[in-house]
């Protein structure tokens, strides 16, 4: 029960956190109304909070490796709060785009760690990772109803309202810091399982890259294309947003339920052929079947999501810190680096033929994973008997 409770206040965590990384695609549609952003200044805002995250999530996937950090978790979540809390607070496009630098380094330096703990909390079960993944995705769901109550009602001049979230994120977290017991077994290193394959957790990584572009893409814009699409304006880019996080949370549940009845290189490869299918839909499926097209998008870019954790992990056992920092972070972070491509691309042309090339990201995802061996380790369908024939973690949390 310590560590089911521990799972579940690390994952209400994580969405606090991640919440902030949904913000900035659900604050596009207001920077573009107050401030008469174009498509490339908006992307440039998705960039600024992706770039600085993206280089800085490996290296503090390096730090938690060679020494664990835990206190990194509620510091983390107070300055991804912080960021967005004070991107409204002037009309200075550089404030902006440092203020949301700003958060995506709090994203930056949450996630590396909170994989590491999360792994030691639910013993390297898939299952315990999935719900740990899952706040993170709830996160993002309630991103666009979060922004478009706080700053839908009162106009960017309301952000600081948003730090509510990382206030409640960085509680939580130092409650389940501070449990009995606790502190001394997350400041203990964990041994190496196995050996590194670094040549299979370079594919994945590459799989990963493909995924986030897609789903970055779709995230950053979507608002305004189904607003397009539509005809329903504001609300209905909103809701096109909430269905997309929403799919997502479902996705992570759903992938790990799935990887208990099959090996997770396979549900991942079945995941991104559904995907493709999926993003070609939202691209080219005219009318309301749009918001079908995106929940099947997203739950197949998310069932995937907890599995390339684990994954990762398993591929890199010695490392458990850059793994996670690269898969369960730099997997959201780094498509922002594409945006100002589509964004410009758009300007150009059309924001559908700007999004098209998405459709092969899942593609590509797919054939990476064709090569991907299922590696052993805790976060097989069945984790390992511990000594004297029990199980190092609770059933419930593993199949």
């Amino acid at each position: 029960m310590r560590r089911r409770a521990s799972i579940i206040l690390l994952s209400v965590g994580h969405a606090c956190v991640d919440v902030y990384q949904g913000c900035v695609a659900s604050l596009i549609p207001f920077l573009v109304a107050e401030r008469a952003y174009g498509y490339a200044a908006a992307s440039g805002v998705v960039l600024a909070a992706s770039l600085l995250s993206s280089v800085a999530q490996p290296l503090f996937g390096a730090l938690t490796d060679r020494r664990p950090v835990p206190w990194l978790l509620p510091a983390s979540t107070l300055l991804a709060g912080l960021g967005i809390a004070l991107c409204g607070s002037g009309d200075s496009y550089a404030l902006t785009l440092v203020c949301v630098a700003g958060s995506g380094a709090g994203v930056a330096a949450y996630h590396p760690e909170s994989a590491r703990v999360a792994r030691l909390a639910g013993g390297g079960g898939h299952t315990a990772m999935s719900w740990f993944s899952l706040g993170g995705n709830v996160g993002f769901a309630l991103a666009p109803l979060l922004v478009a109550a706080v700053v839908g009602t009162g106009g960017l001049r309301w952000t600081p309202l948003l730090m509510l979230p990382a206030l409640v994120g960085a509680a939580l977290t130092l409650s389940v810091l501070r449990a009995p017991g606790q502190r001394q077994r997350l400041l203990d290193p964990a041994p190496a399982a196995g050996p590194d394959d670094r040549a299979s957790f370079l594919r994945l990584s590459l799989a990963v890259v493909c995924r986030s572009v897609v789903f970055t893409g779709l995230s950053s814009f979507l608002s305004l294309y189904a607003a397009q699409r539509l005809g329903g304006g504001v609300a209905a880019g909103t809701a096109a947003l909430f269905v997309l996080y929403l799919g997502g949370a479902a996705g992570s549940v759903l992938g790990g339920r799935l990887a208990g009845r099959r090996d997770r290189v396979t549900v991942c490869r079945w995941s991104y052929l559904l995907a493709a299918v999926a993003v070609a839909g939202v691209v080219f499926v005219p009318g309301p079947a749009l918001y079908l097209c995106v929940a099947l998008a997203s739950a197949g870019l998310y069932v995937p999501f907890s599995l390339q954790v684990t994954l990762g992990q398993d591929y890199l056992p010695s490392r458990v810190g850059t793994a996670g920092g690269v898969t369960l972070g730099l997997t959201v972070s780094v498509g922002g680096l594409v945006s100002p491509l589509i964004g410009r691309v758009a300007d150009a042309t059309s924001l559908r033929t700007a999004l098209a090339p998405l459709i092969l990201m899942p593609v590509l995802s797919w054939l990476f994973f064709r090569t991907l061996p299922e590696p052993p380790g805790p976060g097989r369908r069945a984790d390992p008997p511990a000594a004297g024939g029990q199980r190092a973690v609770p059933k419930s949390w593993v199949q």
